[in-house]
């Protein structure tokens, strides 16, 4: 199984970006989909998760300002980014909670390769 994300990038603040993960691979099922970030100097943080039957949870400094969702038929969830601020700016990890089909009764957290997302003007 592998977590593909794509999307980040610079943007000036006050503008949007949008993260994708895709997950690849001998899946079962997912349960929770979803991204943490991560700036310099600071603990990985929870941003935003979103289970299969859509019920959603952001970070506090988030709420408002981005939207996760997902699509199940392609494995895939987004992270709609808008009035992005510079303390946004981190290292945005996806993850995903499934079973695979060679372990069907367990489910295990899989990660994707961070992507940068800098907001400076």
């Amino acid at each position: 199984v592998q977590l593909q994300a794509s999307g980040g990038g610079l943007v000036q603040p006050g503008g949007s970006l949008r993260l994708s993960c895709v997950a690849n691979g001998s899946i079962f099922s997912i349960s929770n989909m979803g991204w943490y970030r991560q700036a310099p100097g600071k603990q990985r943080e929870l941003v935003a998760d979103i289970t299969g039957g859509d019920i959603t949870k952001y970070a506090d400094s988030v709420k408002g300002r981005f939207t996760i969702s997902r699509d199940n038929a392609k494995n895939t969830a987004y992270l709609r980014m808008n009035s992005l601020k510079p303390e946004d700016a981190a290292v945005y990890y996806c993850f995903a909670t499934l079973k695979t089909y060679d372990i069907p009764n367990y489910y295990k957290a899989y990660w994707g390769q961070g992507t940068q997302v800098t907001v400076s003007s």
